[in-house]
This record gives C-alpha cells, structure tokens and sequence, in this order.
C-alpha cells in the first residue's frame, strides 16, 4: 500500500443471522461514515424478518451481500480497502468457524482473508455468557443459555492474533472508537 493510501480505507462491517443486539449494531452503523456492510444469506433474511430494513438503508452504507460462491467481495481487503473488519453479532454457528479456520460463508470468508492481510478485527459474539437475554423476532426477549462448547468457542477465538471479542454494545462501541482513534 501506497503512503497516503490508510486515509482512503474504510471499515468493513459484516452482519450475521443473529437477531441478538442487531437493532444496537445497526444504530451504531448508523453513526459511522466511510462503513461497507456485508451481509450473510442468514443476516439478509434476519434483518427482513426482525423488519430492520429500513434502519440497514437508513445507515447509508453500501451493503454487499453474500451471493456468490466463492465470496468474491473479499478481494477489497487484497486491495487494501479495509483498516478495520467488524463482525456484529455473530452468531455460535460464525464463531465456531472462525475458531477452527472455516472460511465457507461470506463472513467467515471475510474474518480469514482479513487475518490473512493483517487488517484487525473486532467481533461481538453472541454467545459469552451462560444466561443471555436475547430479542426475537415481534420485540420477545427470550432467555438462552449457550452451550459449553459455544462458549468454549468464544474463548478458543480471543485468542486469535488481531482480534478483540467483545461481549456487549458498549465494549463493541468503545473498540470501534479505540480503533478509529488509531487509524486517524
């Protein structure tokens, strides 16, 4: 990458088929510029069915969704795009990928090919707790209790070099500012 060229990147945010906190995920998408959202089959779906489709289009973002075999726009971070991936929320089903390598989805695509191009990551899994209030669809809260195995998961990926996990809105919130913070 050229010199200069950091101030031309943006930050790529990809969403998942989790309806856990993605109200907050987008307000906070909505108060970052210079933002390309990518989207799962599930989170497309999600986002219809939870009816945030006017908040995703009221962020203004491109939004780039998962329609192709081999994930094709993960090219961007070969490009050198991207100073930043976001994944909010993630689902057990993401963070059970990411944690043993897959990259067969467009987000788990996106978390290899950034860790691959050393652009830093910063993930708001869903499951880190063994009791979570979670929104389904229609406004219900709903109580889970994430598996040991998912919560085995979350930690096998905090271990992972250039990424911060984060376990709640205001954590998340307060890594994206950190990390803009540096990129400025």
């Amino acid at each position: 990458m050229k010199d200069g060229d950091e101030m031309n990147q943006r930050l790529a945010w990809a969403i998942t088929g989790s309806g856990h906190y993605l109200k907050e995920s987008l307000a906070i998408l909505k108060t970052l510029t210079e933002v390309d959202v990518f989207l799962s089959k599930a989170a497309a779906e999600i986002i219809q069915q939870y009816g945030f489709q006017e908040q995703l289009i009221a962020t203004g973002h491109r939004v780039y969704q998962d329609k192709t075999a081999s994930s094709v726009p993960v090219e961007l971070f070969y490009q050198g795009k991207y100073h930043t991936l976001v994944i909010a929320p993630a689902t057990s089903n993401t963070i059970a990928k990411m944690a043993y390598g897959f990259s067969d989805s467009l987000v788990t695509n996106l978390y290899a090919q950034a860790g691959k191009t050393r652009v830093p990551s910063i993930v708001f899994a869903c499951d880190t707790a063994p009791e979570l209030e979670s929104e389904a669809p229609r406004d219900n809260l709903v109580k889970v209790y994430p598996r040991a195995i998912d919560l085995d998961n979350v930690n096998k990926l905090k271990a992972f070099e250039a990424t911060t996990l984060v376990a709640d809105m205001s954590a998340l919130s307060l890594a994206i500012q950190a990390r803009l913070k540096i990129i400025a």
